[in-house]
């Protein structure tokens, strides 16, 4: 009698058809994208085979393509897999396809796959199976299930190459044919239960629900097109950013989003899976955020929300908020070197095995270079960051992150646009006296993170992270050049204003989410629900003095302080969707502050004054800062989607501003906005909004302490468009165009120390560029063969325009245009390429200010504010080769 074959098990139910709420966004931007986990199903025939087939020994993981995601397709891919007698993997075709990126997911992960091989008789024989992957997205707005296409492999076509595995197949020159198994079983610790038929789900955890229209996504394909030398410069490709480095490489950068001149991070909230990277009471600035700690060559997608409409943005969410995720989806091993302009030297090394899912990798680089001018931005860093995420008993996942980075770097600093127009120094050099050749920076960062997750098939998520953190920061920079007095002894002056900024922060936290599974009271309606809950505390040393070079002598002690600030904060998020068109997203959010402050100079006692007391001012204070977000979207037309937002957030104020007992001052946040988005044949798609953001209290760069200072509400009123095409394989378009207008409501009065502030009621905001314009286009193809395979061309270009920039005193810069572009060829593990940045050498100004300060370039001192300028990077180009091991 012939054997029953088995009846094929039932898939997987398919994903809720709207998405839940997004979770903290730090926690998807490490959280796996796939689980691949087995499902029951019914149990085999008890008729005796002829035929064994083969088990499962050891199994890959497939991965939901990270590209879809946003789509929300849930899809199913059968594969047909022959099975030689040592038990691997020789031919594995598609016969029911999902879609290619979803067939290429199948295909990578089953040809890693190790069996226990058929038997007949006793003895190993060559056999073929069918493998069903179903491909869930988890809950999404909008699930459509993909078309799936019959594929029949034709006899004359060659099976597609397998991997590598442990052991080479077998190779018999007149192999038997392989005995058809309906189905393949399971090992016990395999993909399915103990003898039953492998079938594999594969469910990817969503990206986060957009948040209007101003939520951008990137890609690595999209991240690629244009060199980006740092973490940071990958933000340029978002409408309306624009990143700067003015304090050279071991500062962070300076950044404008959205009509914000948010310094060094004071008004975006950046985070890298669940770990902040903004650090509270900075002595540099509020904010203080250093993307150096990221690899760019580990950046996976990056998530920009311009606004606060998500319940998840905390603290430094004013602008928006950014999230990096991490992960390598080109797997192996690549050594890169490079070598350029400036003797700039380069080397990294990245490693991510082919068995293992994208967010398990492990890098290093390393960077030294003499800098741009006369010799004084010389600089030296380096970095390690890796990722192993690994399963977990009742399918949770977790991932472990580390990552650390170090840098040293000279500081030419600012000069005075009058010395340049004057020809007494160079656009690129630095003055040549020792408080202005003794300016340098050094940072170093340490971080770890372990999170652990469990999403289920019913929609519902949970997940938690602890993470820890420690940071050092010590600068000295020059912006007056000989202006300022010793409180401590008023007879020392003119020994040079070079300030000493140092800051050391620990901090340790944890983040907690809970999504419930979608309930539909009605056919028509669905609801869903999130909460969340995160904590974190820092304990910061930081000091400010006032140095004389070139022996560095302390000739003035400003600050001297310890700050321990606690953060506590709540949300929930609740989805509200009416049929299949309107969503309904809103929340609230509450955030618990405590300060302990500890400022040993306080109380100062002035050298003329006699002696009362001790100086010091111990204080403690805290707040409560709290607002709904909200998030109305209508797909009007299967190709037009509306909507409206709402929200409110907040800023945390400087510690040691605080007084005894005080409520703590937070600088609050409305932010409005409309838009649409629109979507045409040939891969395009168009974003466009009008918003308005109201700030209660903005800051500004103040040079003589070398920090941010407050000046008042602002008001910020803006349209955004933005623009991405793929018209042809191979080419990819992204252009963006924001206008913002942006005005100061109420400046700070006059005073006897600064009778005339530069800042009056309803002028341009100082530094915020009204027109910002980015373009980034790449093209890949193959061209000639050699030798039987591809030469690969990639070609990438990206270009930003910033219209001139209002300076105070109704001043204003010039226009900028920046031009980057990369060129690789490569073929199978060599590639040679080569970056240049500021393509067209435009002379510019990555900072300009406006403030009084004396060189020695002159006899007598003006008490004059004067345009100062920090010179942009020229023309850099650097040659690198890479092998793909």
């Amino acid at each position: 009698m012939s054997p029953r074959p088995n009846a094929r098990p039932r898939l997987a139910a398919l994903a809720l058809s709207t998405s839940a709420c997004a979770f903290a966004s730090a926690l998807f931007a490490i959280a796996s994208p796939t689980s691949a986990l087995a499902q029951p199903a019914q149990p085999p025939a008890e008729q005796p085979r002829a035929v064994t087939p083969p088990q499962v020994i050891d199994h890959v993981d497939a991965i939901y393509p990270p590209a879809e995601l946003a789509r929300g397709i849930d899809t199913n891919v059968i594969v047909t897999v022959t099975v030689e007698r040592d038990g691997t993997v020789s031919d594995a075709q598609i016969t029911t396809s999902g879609g290619a990126a979803f067939d290429a997911s199948a295909l990578t992960a089953v040809r890693l796959w190790r069996f226990a091989p058929a038997t007949k008789d006793g003895k190993p024989v060559r056999a073929r199976i069918r493998v069903p992957f179903h491909f869930s997205p988890g809950p999404h707005d909008t699930p459509e299930p993909a078309p799936t296409v019959e594929v029949t492999p034709k006899a004359s076509e060659p099976a597609p190459k397998p991997k590598a595995t442990t052991e080479e197949p077998s190779h018999d020159p007149h192999p038997e044919p392989p005995h058809d198994v309906p189905e393949g079983t399971a090992f016990p610790h395999a993909v399915a239960e103990p003898g039953k038929p492998i079938e594999i789900h594969v469910q990817g955890v969503p990206s986060p629900p957009r948040r209007g229209g101003a939520d951008f996504r990137f890609d690595h394909r999209v991240l690629r097109a244009a060199p980006h030398p740092t973490a940071a410069d990958l933000l340029r490709v978002a409408p309306s950013a624009h990143v700067m480095h003015p304090e050279g490489e071991a500062v962070a950068q300076r950044v404008i989003l959205r009509g914000f001149d948010a310094d060094h991070g004071q008004d975006i909230e950046f985070s890298v899976g669940p770990i902040p990277i903004n650090q509270a009471s900075h002595i540099h600035g509020q904010g203080y955020a250093d993307l150096n700690i990221i690899l760019p060559e580990t950046v996976r997608s990056l998530r920009v929300v311009e606004g606060v409409y998500d319940p998840r943005q905390g603290d430094f969410a004013v602008a928006g908020s950014v999230e990096y995720e991490l992960g390598v989806p080109e797997r192996g091993t690549r050594l890169r070197v490079g070598y350029g302009s400036f003797n700039t030297k380069q080397a990294s090394a990245l490693w991510a095995p082919e068995t293992a899912a994208e967010e398990t990798f492990a890098a290093a680089s390393f960077k030294t270079s003499d800098g741009f001018g006369d010799g004084t931005r010389g600089s030296i860093s380096g970095g390690f960051s890796g990722q192993y995420r690994f399963e977990l008993q009742s399918d949770f996942t977790a991932l472990l992150h580390a990552s650390a980075h170090g840098a040293r770097a000279g500081i030419a600093g600012v000069v005075r646009q009058d010395d340049i127009n004057a020809g007494t120094i160079g656009f690129y050099d630095a003055y040549q006296v020792p408080t202005a050749q003794a300016q340098s920076a050094a940072a170093s960062r340490a971080q770890a993170s372990l999170t652990v997750q469990r999403a289920s098939d019913d929609g519902s998520y949970v997940t938690g992270s602890v993470w820890v953190a420690r940071s050092d920061f010590r600068t000295r920079q020059n912006f007056t050049g000989f202006t300022q007095r010793s409180r401590v002894n008023p007879t020392w002056a003119g020994r040079g204003d070079l300030i000493e900024q140092a800051n050391g922060d620990t901090g340790t936290g944890a983040r907690f989410a809970y999504r419930t599974r979608r309930v539909d009271p009605t056919s028509w309606l669905g609801l869903q629900l999130t909460l969340g809950a995160d904590a974190r505390s820092e304990h910061i040393d930081q000091s400010q003095s006032l140095l004389e070079a070139p022996q560095n002598e302390t000739w003035d002690r400003r600050v001297d302080a310890t700050v321990r600030a606690t953060d506590i904060g709540l949300y929930g998020d609740l989805l509200i969707a009416g049929s299949k068109i309107v969503r309904l997203r809103g929340g609230i959010r509450a955030d618990l502050l405590l300060f302990d402050i500890d400022d040993r100079l306080g109380n100062f006692i002035p050298a003329a004054q006699n002696e009362t007391h001790i100086e010091g001012f111990r204080r403690t204070a805290a707040g409560i800062a709290w607002g709904p977000r909200a998030m109305l979207e209508i797909d009007a037309l299967p190709w037009l989607r509306i909507h409206a937002g709402y929200g409110e957030g907040y800023r945390s104020p400087q510690a040691r501003q605080l007084e005894e007992g005080e409520s703590a001052p937070f600088a609050s946040v409305q932010s409005y906005e409309a838009g649409a988005r629109m979507t045409a044949p040939g891969s395009i798609a168009i974003t466009a909004a009008l918003y308005e953001t109201r700030l209660s209290s903005d800051l500004v760069f103040e040079a003589g302490e070398g920090r941010m200072e407050r000046i008042g509400p602002t008001t910020r009123r803006g349209v955004s468009v933005y623009t991405t095409a793929s018209p042809m394989p191979g080419f990819m378009a992204s252009v963006s165009a924001t206008y913002v207008h942006a005005t100061l409501d109420s400046p700070p009065t006059a005073t006897p120390d600064n009778p005339t502030p530069p800042y009056v009621e309803g002028q341009a905001l100082p530094f915020v560029p009204p027109f910002v314009l980015r373009a980034d286009l790449s093209f890949e193809r193959d061209l000639v063969p050699i030798r039987g395979e591809p030469l690969k061309l990639h070609a990438g270009y990206g270009a930003t325009f910033l219209s001139p920039r209002p300076l105070p005193y109704s001043q204003e810069s010039q226009a900028v245009f920046l031009a980057d572009a990369s060129l690789s060829l490569r073929r199978t593990f060599l590639e040679i390429g080569v970056d240049a940045v500021n393509l067209l050498n435009a002379q510019y100004a990555d900072s300009e200010l406006f403030f009084v300060s004396h060189w020695p370039t002159r006899s007598v001192p003006s008490y004059l504010p004067a345009r100062h300028i920090s010179a942009g990077t020229p023309l850099s180009i650097l040659g690198h080769v890479t092998l793909h091991l």
